[in-house]
């Protein structure tokens, strides 16, 4: 599996700013788009984000991988948290945010930016502090998700 500094020239990162959204108004991480473009760093690359609502996606921070699912509000399209499986993702229920925990853990509030790197766009992506240096162990996820594939058998 490659490791891949965040610092790498070829990594796009995005600048993203937390928010509060919905009933619970917890933290969320505010995607950027076209209704957003002062999130955009010099070496980003907003298209490659790659990623729609209810799309599930792997977010790296301090050196863990877990999963989270792209929502959308008025705004545009967040992050409103990310769990230790796929399933917690879909439905978090009695998961714990461990997004939350570590915006909590490095104070983060609402308007703060974060950076977002993009490891593999549509799959995976990693979230750290500005400023801060971080490497990534890279995973990509197979080519076609299980649906994909049986749709493709039943024609």
């Amino acid at each position: 599996m490659p490791r891949v500094p965040s610092d790498d020239e070829h990594l796009a990162s995005v600048r993203v700013t937390l928010a509060r959204s919905g009933g619970t108004r917890r933290l969320c991480v505010r995607l950027p788009g076209p209704e957003i473009p002062e999130n955009r760093l010099e070496s980003g690359d907003l298209d490659r984000l790659d990623v729609d609502p209810d799309d599930l996606v792997r977010v790296t921070f301090d050196g863990e991988e877990r999963h989270a699912r792209i929502e959308a509000d008025s705004r545009g399209r967040l992050i409103r948290g990310a769990f230790d499986h796929r399933g917690l993702a879909r439905s978090p229920g009695d998961g714990t945010d461990r997004l939350a925990a570590w915006l909590d853990r490095h104070g983060r509030e609402a308007g703060d930016p974060l950076v977002l790197d993009v490891l593999v766009p549509g799959e995976s992506y990693g979230l750290r502090l500005p400023g801060e240096r971080v490497v990534y162990d890279v995973h990509r996820g197979p080519r076609q998700s299980l649906s994909d594939i049986a749709e493709g058998l039943d024609g």
